[in-house]
This record gives C-alpha cells, sequence and structure tokens, in this order.
C-alpha cells in the first residue's frame, strides 16, 4: 500500500480494528479513545466528530487540536520499523498511534502508555 493511499484513508475505517485488538485482550474502546485523545489533543466529542466525518489519517493529524509533546518519549517497533527512526511525520504520527495502541493490547499500564 502507497503512502499516499495510507494518508488518505479515513481514521474511522481503521478505528474499529484499534479497538477489535483491544478488546480481544481485555482492553477496552473508552480505552483507545483515551491514547487518541492523550496522541492529538482531541476531546470526545471532537473526536467523535472527526470518526463520524470520516477524516483522513493526514487531515486528521493536521487538524488535531495539540499534538502531545510527550509523543518523542514513544520507542520500539511497528510491523519490525523502529518508531522514531520514521522520518517522514506523518508517517511518525500513525506509527505512534500504531505503538500505542499495540502497548494496549500487550497490557501495558496506561500510566505507562501515557508517558506520565
Amino acid at each position: 500500500m502507497t503512502r499516499h493511499r495510507i494518508y488518505s484513508m479515513s481514521v474511522a475505517s481503521v478505528y474499529p480494528h484499534y479497538v477489535t485488538k483491544a478488546e480481544k485482550k481485555g482492553r477496552t474502546k473508552a480505552e483507545v479513545d483515551e491514547i487518541i485523545r492523550w496522541l492529538t489533543g482531541h476531546s470526545q466529542a471532537s473526536l467523535e466528530d472527526e470518526l463520524a466525518k470520516k477524516t483522513s489519517f493526514e487531515d486528521f493529524f493536521a487538524q488535531a487540536p495539540q499534538m502531545n509533546p510527550a509523543r518523542s518519549l514513544i520507542t520500539g517497533t511497528v510491523c519490525g520499523v523502529r518508531v522514531e527512526e520514521v522520518e517522514e511525520p506523518l508517517m511518525r504520527k500513525i506509527r505512534y498511534l500504531d505503538k500505542l495502541i499495540d502497548e494496549l493490547a500487550k497490557g501495558r499500564p496506561m500510566e505507562k502508555i501515557l508517558r506520565a
């Protein structure tokens, strides 16, 4: 899949997969939402609005109210790629989100996922 195609995909098209991945491991949709809100600065209402509008990943991150400055503390691999070494800024943001959802599914405590 090309980068452009990933960027133009709606967050809403991937969101159910995030929730399913979390729920299969005993975590919740509320925790997935908390992670997304922490990363992007969205409120629950604005997150739900973006999902309803089927906003693309490109626009979702470009229009995020406040990307969390602690996101630079997110390290590790997703699909064999070190998140902190992804050079393209938008792809790095997408990988940050993927990594946080992976950590949730692996049972990591929320305080650690949210770099508290």
